[in-house]
């Protein structure tokens, strides 16, 4: 508190006792006037703060500013799975600067999302960026339209030679460098987008998956940008059953797991697609169905989302089955 307004609140006090000590003939005094403090100024927004969860000694999740980044450090540099929202690109590169002084050399984005790619424009031009080519098209065509969302996004990327469009592509599987710092890419079917990339360091023994496994919920399925409902299922056992010597999973937005939890998940989303299917057979409307399905049994603690979300992929997995 400011000095002048205390001592403004002090003669305030003691005119206030000499009024009660005085008798029935004494004049009260007058009162000093009361200054009030002048409002403070408005707190600052709050910095964009990466939080750092380590994995292992050399692999790192980046959490805050949209989906879960994370860093592994090689012998000679960086590898960044994913970049964040807009202006999140600087606060990664300040956190993973604390963590080594390794320069970062790839940048892999797991799909075209928003939350995932947008800060890609703030890293140097001596970075590497990696995705599926279904992303890179995506990214490009710069399509801001996510399923979910009622208006569009300005996106970061302009043209074909977009800074942080990325340049290397893959189709099925890629492998980028050797040994302890081997990093393996694997595309296994449609299922968030398009263009889900799974990022495996098989010397750890784990995977980013990004969105194809976001949390504990019914995942967003973007068919505006190449996603489907009817096919997450498959895609996420052929994840399951194709990656062996597993141990972790990071997913894109949650905790780090166990692949007992991405079978658990693989399993939930195929249930809830099937009561879809079954739904859309026993003459149930799509509006209904969305209205009345909550997760049940194993899953109960999963969560069913917000409705509105819930009804476009309903409506997409109703408008797939014949």
């Amino acid at each position: 508190m400011k000095r002048e307004v205390a001592l403004g609140m002090l003669v305030l006090g003691g005119g206030l006792v000499m009024a009660c000590a005085g008798g029935a003939d004494s004049e009260p005094p007058a009162e000093a006037p009361v200054e009030t403090e002048a409002p403070e100024a408005a707190e600052a927004p709050p910095e964009n703060v990466v939080e750092v969860e380590r994995v292992e000694d050399n692999l790192f999740v980046l959490r805050g500013g949209g989906g879960n980044s994370a860093a592994f450090i090689t012998s000679d540099g960086v590898v960044l799975v994913d970049t964040k929202l807009a202006g999140w690109g600087q606060p990664l590169i300040d956190a993973i600067g604390e963590l080594t002084s390794n320069p970062i050399t790839t940048i892999i984005n797991t799909h075209a999302h928003f939350d995932h790619v947008d800060g890609n424009v703030e890293f140097p031009a001596t970075v590497e960026f990696v995705a599926h080519e279904n992303t890179q098209r995506l990214m490009r065509e710069n399509n801001p339209v996510h399923a979910i969302q009622d208006e569009p996004r300005p996106s970061p990327f302009a043209g074909d030679d977009g800074v942080g469009i990325p340049e290397t592509t893959f189709t099925d599987t890629l492998t980028l460098g050797s040994d302890a710092d081997t990093v393996e890419l694997h595309y296994f079917g449609r299922a968030h987008t398009g263009g889900d990339t799974w990022v495996v360091f098989p010397a750890l023994r784990t995977v980013h998956a990004g969105d194809a496994f976001p949390n504990t919920m019914v995942p967003i399925m973007d068919m505006n940008n190449g996603g489907s409902g009817v096919d997450f299922p498959e895609t996420l056992r052929k994840a399951s059953e194709g990656l062996t010597d597993i141990d972790r999973v990071i997913t894109g937005h949650g905790a780090v797991v166990t692949p007992d939890d991405l079978n658990a998940f693989a399993d939930f989303v195929a249930g809830f697609v099937t009561a879809a299917q079954e739904a859309k057979a026993a003459g149930t409307s799509a509006a209904d169905f969305t209205e009345t399905w909550e997760p049940s049994g194993d899953y109960a603690d999963y969560t069913k989302g917000p409705v509105e979300r819930l009804s476009v992929y309903v409506q997409d997995i109703y408008d797939a089955t014949e």
